[in-house]
């Protein structure tokens, strides 16, 4: 008995850690009692120059600078059609993106990312459109 309650805890950590690589939750049931962790979502690393181009009301391409602190981002945007380059500020969270300009005419972007690409909606005084973005 003195045996098996010393490997128990040494069993149930290692299930735990082998579980726990395999996805967002894992939960182990052991004679009765059942651990239950969850991981917590990582915020996929945005900081660094991306490029891309967007279409509808407006079209043409742009550049994006980010700097990221957890889900806060920050940086700029250079338009290449109305040309300007314009601060930004947004958050990333679950693979979801919003961002926007900041002190000019509004211009809202929102879309999702997945490893180097992002894409989404943009709204702007006068219409709308699409946007996809690769990091380079």
């Amino acid at each position: 008995m003195y045996a098996r309650r010393r490997t128990l805890p040494l069993l149930t950590s290692v299930l735990v850690a082998a579980t726990v690589g395999y996805g967002a939750s894992a939960a182990v049931s052991i004679a009765g009692a059942s651990l239950t962790h969850k991981r917590t979502a990582t915020h996929p690393t945005l900081s660094g120059t991306w490029a891309g181009r967007y279409g509808g009301t407006y079209s043409g391409t742009f550049t994006l600078h980010w700097k990221q602190s957890g889900s806060a981002l920050s940086g700029t945007i250079k338009l290449s059609a109305p040309s300007s380059t314009l601060d930004v500020n947004g958050t990333v969270h679950h693979g979801r993106i919003r961002f926007g300009t900041v002190g000019s005419t509004a211009i809202t972007y929102s879309g999702s990312v997945s490893g180097k690409s992002m894409s989404g909606s943009y709204r702007a005084p006068g219409g709308g459109g699409s946007w996809s973005a690769d990091k380079r």
